[in-house]
């Protein structure tokens, strides 16, 4: 579904979302499936080496409930003999966000939102403001794109998702506390500006499927998050890839093309020595055209860390 398009891709979105006031909902406790105990998770984890070098590579979840633990065992291992950590983006500042925000996501000029719409969407999209406890006007000056993660974190967050609990967080935190330098894949404004790029009718229909599938993204999300804390990539990527027959256009801007990008980086950063940890959205890493595919360019395998 749409939503999980916003959390494969959108690292920065929780900051820039939950920022506003009308925007604050608390979570709820997490609730854990039966095949693990509750409140753990073991997610998959990979690791391209050779003689010098090597890159763990590990599958996030941007927004998760409170409570879940992830951050042990294998993945934990894999982060202490790292020497350098790298995220899509290094989370940014609130102004850092704001100011992005403002540049890609802000049209103040017009039309309304409302006004790109095909009028038989208006109602529903009304509705979905509605819904989400926002005034009727509240996302009137923002792009589609940026419209479509806002709505969604909101409902997210209704069924006990936690921004401050996302994968990210957690380990941007540990990295800082540890002294290991962080850096990013690409820039919060590279990132926005890929949604940016979207064209209009990319963007309304971005929007529009978001919000048809708004009233079951609560479940969607759980069982994307159970396939996640259970450590299976190829059932996580047929349910993440299910919306990508909705646009070519959404799927080589946002998924392949950034693959093929982070493929070469690793390439070119395996020509030198030390031990890397990179962390970015579990979707990169399952199902066809996965990062570990575009590697296989290079002659690289990834391999999968049994713990």
């Amino acid at each position: 579904m749409m939503a999980s398009i916003l959390l494969r891709y959108a690292a920065a979105f929780t900051l820039m979302t939950a920022a506003p006031a009308w925007a604050q909902t608390a979570p709820k406790p997490a609730a854990a499936p039966a095949e693990l105990p509750a409140g753990e998770a073991d997610p998959a984890l990979w690791v391209v080496k050779d003689k010098d070098t090597t890159i763990y590579l590990f599958g996030t979840i941007h927004v998760l409930k409170p409570g879940l633990s992830w951050f042990d065992e294998a993945v934990k291992t894999a982060f202490d003999k790292s020497g350098e950590v790298v995220l899509e983006i290094p989370m940014p500042t609130p102004e850092q966000a704001q100011a992005a925000v403002m540049k890609s996501a802000v049209n103040v000029t017009g039309p309304k939102l409302s006004e790109k719409l095909p009028a038989a969407e208006r109602p529903a999209y009304a509705k979905a403001v509605a819904d989400a406890g926002l005034p009727a006007g509240a996302l009137e000056q923002l792009d589609p794109w940026f419209a479509a993660s806002t709505l969604t974190l909101l409902t997210l967050q209704k069924q006990g998702y936690d921004p401050a609990s996302g994968a990210e967080q957690a380990i941007s935190q540990a990295a800082k506390a540890a002294g290991k330098p962080l850096t990013g894949l690409e820039t919060l404004d590279q990132q926005f500006g890929f949604f940016d790029s979207l064209s209009d009718a990319a963007q309304v229909t971005f929007l529009t499927e978001t919000i048809k599938e708004l009233p079951t993204a609560g479940q969607s999300i759980d069982k994307m998050v159970d396939q996640w804390r259970r450590g299976d990539p190829d059932a996580l990527a047929a349910t993440m890839n299910e919306e990508m027959t909705v646009s070519p256009e959404l799927k080589r801007v946002l998924l392949t093309d950034r693959n093929a990008r982070w493929a070469k980086w690793i390439e070119e950063r395996m020509k030198r020595p030390g031990t890397v940890f990179v962390a970015v959205g579990a979707g990169h890493l399952a199902g066809s055209g996965s990062v570990q595919d575009a590697l296989k360019r290079y002659k690289l395998r990834a391999t999968r860390v049994k713990y």
